[in-house]
């Protein structure tokens, strides 16, 4: 076998294996689990429905060494895992087949050892293009936590390709949220950011909130409301999905 194909074929069982690992956690509801060895086969994906029929997969923002945006000890990273874990298992309960690519407090970047760049900021987003591009979901949500100068600013901004369907998920997410926020605002294109242009499915970056408002911060942070923003997103999500039948 060429070096090129064994390289591809020990990406494939990488990606099969961290994925298979995120499954079994969060299916089973346990934070310890066994990876049968039967889920590091080549064909895993075909044989294996969860992975070859995913309708969503939540990209958890930053990680690891890679805080995100913050304010005082509070770091986005933290904020971005824990609604994620929500929004999992809201959509999970709707009856959609869910992964997440972060399940705990790492940077991506670790696991990414095919791509030649020092940046490790690259690297973390070019291994969450190449998940995304692996595992084929219908739709992929990036989960983020907003910042500015001015902490008049709040509620929610969706970011999106420039792609129909992208551009419609990101409405209907946007509209659920502004119902939550009581905001009106409009999801945005992002033309340069490397996630939305390299990603093949459906993507969208879903800014839940500033972290430098006070009431924004209050929901990003509160466990009942962490919830609420959960739900709203999964709202959205059906809806988009319920607009493709």
């Amino acid at each position: 076998m060429s070096w090129p194909n064994l390289w591809n074929r020990a990406m494939k069982l990488a990606v099969a294996a961290m994925l298979a690992l995120t499954v079994l956690t969060f299916q089973a509801g346990h934070t310890e689990a066994s990876v049968p060895e039967s889920w590091y086969l080549p064909e895993l994906k075909s044989a294996n429905p969860a992975i070859s029929s995913v309708d969503v997969l939540i990209d958890v923002g930053h990680g690891g060494i890679d805080g995100g945006t913050s304010y005082g000890d509070l770091l986005e990273k933290d904020i971005n895992l824990a609604i994620a874990k929500k929004t999992y298992e809201t959509l999970r309960r709707k009856g959609y087949v869910v992964l997440m690519n972060r399940m705990d407090d790492y940077a991506l970047s670790g696991e990414n050892l095919w791509l030649k760049t020092r940046s490790r900021h690259i690297k973390d987003l070019a291994q969450r293009s190449h998940l995304c591009n692996e595992v084929k979901p219908k739709i992929m949500i990036s989960l983020h936590v907003n910042s500015a100068r001015n902490s008049s600013k709040q509620g929610a901004i969706l970011i999106h390709q420039i792609k129909p369907q992208s551009e419609q998920l990101a409405k209907a997410v946007q509209a659920a949220l502004n119902a939550l926020y009581g905001t009106d605002d409009k999801p945005v294109p992002g033309r340069t950011f490397y996630l939305l242009k390299y990603s093949k499915a459906p993507t969208v970056i879903v800014e839940m909130g500033f972290i430098t408002n006070a009431e924004d911060r209050r929901m990003l942070t509160e466990v009942q409301s962490q919830q609420r923003i959960a739900d709203a997103i999964a709202a959205g999500v059906e809806q988009y999905m319920q607009q493709q039948k």
